[in-house]
């Protein structure tokens, strides 16, 4: 059977760009939504799988690497999706975000993969892979034996900083859970708040953009509507020579969810950046010990 990757042009918005002037993090997982839908309507119709209402597909994980800064353009962006992995009650996708010049030479901008799980939305419980949507997946397939693992990290509350997710009605998907793009909105939400407690301990210093390189995030239970904040925990767990690790939990405190309340998990990697020349950047010397010296928690014990 000949291996095709499905592609999607995706238009951009001018409200897709960040302060930089780059397309945001957020923004690059939205367009994969986009073409993830594209995909599925595409290999189930051509293989005649019917869909049942209250049947549906959730984001199980997303591992998103951030290659190259995305300008604003008026024409599309192209992505490819391929199937990696097919196990008994989920499946993984991969998706890259590029340019492809006239010579048939591209300028990648996203990899990323994506684990999904068929659930039965009446129940809301897992089932499992059908012998038709695996017939119907079978000509993306182009699986290399690397499976995607579950997203772990340590977030000592006394040393996180805090921050309260407040759920908005336009958060909610169809099945009236927070839409798995939202979440990476709640983490950046978070990480902001943890350069305005570093605010005070830099201001010696001249200020440093990040970018997003690298964000992994783990979909433990649904996150719904309601007036009560959410609580987002966040700790910086590593600084290296021009970036820093940051890993988050979201929790409900209130008892109502399992697994101890927390709803997500991140691992986020910012590289420091100059926007001038458009590159990395290391810290000037005595950057790393004022944040250390503000954050403390896992980093200063590392």
């Amino acid at each position: 059977m000949r291996v095709v990757r499905h592609r999607y042009d995706c238009p951009l918005r001018w409200a897709d760009l960040d302060l930089l002037g780059h397309v945001n993090n957020v923004r690059y997982v939205d367009y994969l939504q986009e073409a993830r839908g594209a995909l599925l309507r595409a290999c189930l119709e051509a293989a005649g799988v019917e869909r049942h209402e209250g049947d549906g597909y959730v984001v199980v994980r997303h591992e998103v690497s951030f290659v190259a800064p995305l300008l604003f353009r008026t024409t599309s962006v192209a992505i490819d999706s391929w199937v990696t992995e097919v196990r008994g009650a989920s499946f993984t996708l991969g998706h890259e975000i590029y340019l492809e010049a006239e010579d048939g030479s591209r300028v990648v901008y996203l990899r990323a993969r994506t684990v999904l799980a068929p659930f039965v939305h009446a129940t809301g419980q897992p089932r499992r892979m059908s012998a038709e949507e695996r017939a119907a997946l079978a000509p993306y397939a182009e699986e290399t034996g690397e499976r995607s693992r579950p997203v772990l990290v340590d977030v000592p509350r006394a040393d996180a900083a805090h921050y309260p997710v407040t759920v908005r009605f336009s958060d909610l998907d169809i099945y009236r859970h927070v839409n798995n793009v939202t979440y990476f909105e709640y983490f950046q939400e978070a990480r902001i708040a943890i350069f305005g407690k570093l605010k005070k301990a830099l201001k010696e210093f001249p200020r440093i953009n990040v970018v997003v390189a690298q964000t992994d995030l783990e979909y433990v239970a649904p996150i719904t509507l309601r007036a009560e904040p959410y609580d987002c925990w966040s700790v910086v767990t590593r600084m290296g020579t021009k970036s820093m690790t940051i890993e988050s939990e979201i929790v409900d405190t209130s008892g109502a969810s399992p697994r101890d309340g927390v709803l997500a998990r991140s691992r986020t990697v910012l590289v420091f950046f100059d926007a001038t020349t458009q590159t990395s950047v290391a810290p000037p010397p005595g950057y790393r010990e004022a944040v250390v010296a503000a954050l403390g928690g896992p980093l200063a014990r590392a």
